[in-house]
């Protein structure tokens, strides 16, 4: 037992990729415990061998199609329309924009990298501060996978057998409301910098309404499935897919075969990077649950306290840590068989704890030292990780405040799933 964690420790501080450090701690472990060889491969298909897990690299498909195919850009010029009047107008479009994307791509990494690129650069141009505009942009990015639809729910729901639908929706509130948290701090350093404002034209917000409405209603045709009970996670992600490619091949006509086949590999790679995570991780925690270590750490956590408040308290102290340093996908497929049972002994709604948790992991993506989205946007703006850091720091403080009110009133994430889901 001590060897296996041993292996997977010192493999993460050396800076190996969080993948082969859980599946080399976990076969070292499986070796050393006298467990047949075999067991590696059966335990790494069986995590991966489900009709759920095909929505996600359809979904990072039909997010990286929406980058080339330029639709990103319609998206943040009809986001600049509506809400470049306020003070700091292209900050709060920032947002918006990604609020709109997020019902599109249900993934941070790919927010950050298509609309990244196009915020920053307006914002340079109109006398934004780099550090400002970079965190915002990182900010808002997290939205992504709150927002439905969601590659980190999907994992949720997949290994703990909730239902991906009402999750999708339960992340609606939560979603908004990050969104509105954000906008009123951008709204306080705009005023505070003096940042501009734009007059606000009917005209314009027309015609860019009419260039982007294609995109637009993407993220309504994905509800309106969900809630009618007409399609399915998976069968949302390819309709996602095709809808993508079909307007920017044959409306937008800004995606060529060149542009297709980077989609397509890019796609790939991140998908087995996903998937990779998720299979090594179900034989780590196979290892985890047969030598008694998930219920040791389950008891320990749960002799703190018999109050759901405070345990929801330490739960989340815990994955804040965890998710400054590893990814969502392996923090879920490792901690959930601990987690799950917890949430069940002490009567929690499973939606609600899934939004909480998956709320929590999406701000580690921004959290100093390695937040995944700083490191996208400091690549794409050229801003240094230190200047980064510093900017991220005030944008932590409206997530941590919406994640504290998703945490504790519970109706902010199961009221619209229950009222629209039977």
């Amino acid at each position: 037992m001590i060897v296996f964690l041993l292996v997977f420790l010192i493999l993460l501080i050396i800076g190996a990729p969080i993948s082969i450090a859980i599946g080399a701690g976990a076969t070292v472990g499986c070796l050393a415990l006298g467990y047949p060889l075999q067991l590696v491969g059966q335990k790494m298909v069986t995590g991966i061998d489900s009709y759920l897990l095909i929505a996600v690299p359809l979904f990072i498909f039909a997010g990286n199609l929406m980058n080339e195919g330029k639709i990103t850009t319609k998206i943040f010029d009809f986001a600049k329309a509506l809400v470049g009047w306020i003070p700091g107008g292209l900050g709060h479009a920032n947002v918006v924009a990604s609020v709109i994307f997020a019902g599109m791509s249900g993934s941070a990494a790919a927010d950050a990298g298509g609309l990244g690129t196009i915020e920053m650069n307006a914002m340079r141009e109109n006398g934004y501060d780099d550090d400002f505009s970079a965190a915002v942009t990182a900010a808002s990015s997290v939205i992504g996978p709150i927002f439905p639809p969601s590659i980190p729910l999907i994992i949720y729901g997949s290994i703990a057998s909730v239902s991906v639908a009402k999750l999708f929706m339960g992340g609606v509130l939560p979603g908004l409301l990050m969104a509105v948290a954000l906008m009123v701090l951008v709204y306080i350093f705009a005023v505070k910098r003096g940042y501009e404002k734009t007059a606000f034209s009917v005209h314009n917000l027309l015609v860019n309404f009419k260039g982007s409405i294609l995109s637009l209603i993407t993220p309504l045709i994905i509800l309106a499935g969900f809630t009618t009970g007409w399609v399915t996670p998976t069968e949302a992600s390819c309709i996602a897919v095709v809808y993508s490619l079909i307007i920017s091949t044959c409306v937008y006509k800004s995606l060529g075969l060149k542009e297709f086949l980077v989609c397509a590999k890019e796609s790939a790679i991140g998908a087995a990077n996903t998937l990779f995570i998720i299979g090594t991780s179900t034989l780590f925690t196979y290892v985890m649950v047969k030598e008694g270590i998930s219920q040791a750490l389950a008891s320990s956590i749960l002799e703190v306290s018999n109050n759901p408040a405070v345990i929801l308290f330490v739960i989340n102290i815990v994955l804040l840590i965890l998710g400054m340093f590893m990814e969502p996908g392996a923090i879920l497929t490792l901690m959930l068989p601990v987690l799950v049972p917890i949430a069940n002994q002490l009567g929690l709604d499973m939606v609600h704890f899934g939004v909480v948790i998956v709320l929590n992991l999406m701000i580690g993506q921004v959290t100093p030292p390695f937040g995944v989205c700083l490191f996208i946007i400091s690549d794409l703006s050229k801003v240094k990780l230190e200047r980064m850091y510093r900017g991220i720091l005030s944008f932590i403080i409206p997530l941590l405040l919406t994640l504290v009110l998703v945490t504790y009133i519970p109706g902010l994430v199961t009221w619209l799933p229950n009222m629209l889901i039977k």
